[in-house]
């Protein structure tokens, strides 16, 4: 009887969806199962180029750089020239970015192609979420993000133990990977997706056009929200850029990396749909100050690892943050987000995400260097405290109202 129930179960997950919907989804698929830049640019500079961690993290933090000027851009361009020829733009342009930084060699020019794939990669993230919102009706939504995000991960969970032994053969290789498998993403949409950007009459035209940037930055209560979800990317990039480094400086190899960065794609993909289900009703505000704690304190511990299995252990408990914050956080963003300049809203959003990855590899490159990794856990011990209270003080004035959540690209961390 369990296993009719998990059927039943799956196929009310899975059906009810529009084509279009899927054809997204299998594109998100693709894009994070050729996942390497992200994950070991690190690892490139600091083992294979022999650079320093503070290197390292400059680079890491222009590519960070690249997505604050093209997360705002994106979401412009999502709004005006519409979601489909966002993507395409964006995705082309990433796998030509991408294969190019597999080939330059001087520290400046990997540098500016970082930049450039930042830049290129992030554009592409307001296009997505908009086009979900389009095509997928209001009810289905909850659960079409659900997927998404779980497509997200299943192709991390993959590409991070694949990608950690082709490092060991040729980070070429995994430049190269990740540029054709973004490609392919371009061809799928210009095949498959039509434009989703509904028609509007000259009123909402006019109304839409109301909805500025500007607008958006007055919005106290909304950039309230981003500026937590900021400080909680904060703690969330140090798993692809802080942790790498320092594994690799205690002696352990990019395999044992990828087997351990693994554990959190892998968690998120069996928990995350049960456990969005368990929580869209829950009271968002405990939500997201448990998880701001359990993603501060997660890192934490990892000041006390001396094994791959420790350092797994650990990832399995800010993973748990990330599973309950990403739908919660989510859902409070689309809560606060009006139906005209919906690719601006969630362009800012982006924009905190972004900003994390500017200011993320800058600030452990320097801790590590200077002080040690394991001042950079506690760093991360203390912004998941500020971060979990600020989140308690916010949530007490906003109007009473639960909605469903709905899960984000997390990471934001693994943007399409």
């Amino acid at each position: 009887m369990p296993s009719v129930a998990l059927r039943r179960a799956a196929r009310e997950t899975v059906s009810g969806l529009p084509r279009e919907f899927w054809w997204l989804w299998t594109s998100t698929l693709v894009n994070r199962l050729g996942a390497f830049v992200a994950t070991y640019m690190a690892l490139y500079l600091t083992l294979d180029r022999g650079y320093s961690a503070s290197y390292a993290g400059l680079v890491a933090s222009l590519h960070g750089l690249g997505g604050v000027v093209s997360s705002l851009a994106g979401g412009v361009m999502a709004d005006r020239l519409g979601r489909r020829p966002t993507l395409l733009v964006a995705q082309s342009s990433t796998a030509a970015a991408v294969a190019l930084l597999g080939f330059v060699s001087d520290p400046v020019a990997i540098a500016g192609v970082a930049f450039l794939v930042g830049m290129a990669s992030n554009a592409s993230r307001p296009a997505v979420q908009a086009m979900m919102a389009d095509i997928v009706r209001p009810e289905d939504r909850v659960r079409a993000f659900s997927l998404n995000y779980w497509a997200i991960n299943l192709g991390f969970a993959v590409s991070s133990m694949g990608a950690g032994f082709v490092a060991e053969v040729s980070y070429r290789a995994g430049f190269l990977i990740e540029a054709g498998m973004t490609a392919v993403c371009a061809v799928l949409v210009f095949l498959k997706l039509p434009e989703s950007r509904p028609e509007r009459a000259a009123k909402e035209v006019a109304k839409e056009d109301d909805v500025s940037l500007a607008n958006v930055l007055r919005d106290g209560r909304y950039m309230a929200v981003v500026g937590l979800s900021f400080l909680v990317a904060l703690i969330f990039q140090q798993g692809s850029v802080a942790l790498p480094v320092a594994m690799g400086q205690a002696g352990f190899t990019p395999a044992d990396y990828g087997m351990a960065i693994a554990v959190n794609g892998v968690l998120i993909v069996v928990l995350q749909i049960p456990v969005t289900r368990v929580i869209e009703h829950r009271d968002p505000r405990s939500l997201l100050v448990v998880s701001s704690l359990l993603a501060g304190y997660g890192f934490g511990l990892t000041a006390f690892a001396g094994s791959v299995g420790v350092f797994a252990l650990t990832v399995c408990v800010w993973t748990l943050a990330e599973i309950v914050n990403a739908p919660t956080q989510t859902g409070l963003v689309v809560r606060l987000s009006p139906v005209h300049g919906r690719g601006r809203y969630q362009g800012m959003y982006t924009l905190s995400w972004s900003a994390a990855a500017l200011v993320a590899p800058l600030m452990s490159g320097v801790v590590i260097d200077r002080f040690g990794a394991e001042w950079l856990w506690g760093v991360c011990a203390v912004v998941g405290t500020g971060a979990g209270l600020g989140y308690g003080v916010l949530m007490r004035r906003l109007p009473v109202q639960r909605p469903a959540a709905v899960p984000a690209k997390s990471a934001e961390v693994r943007a399409v």
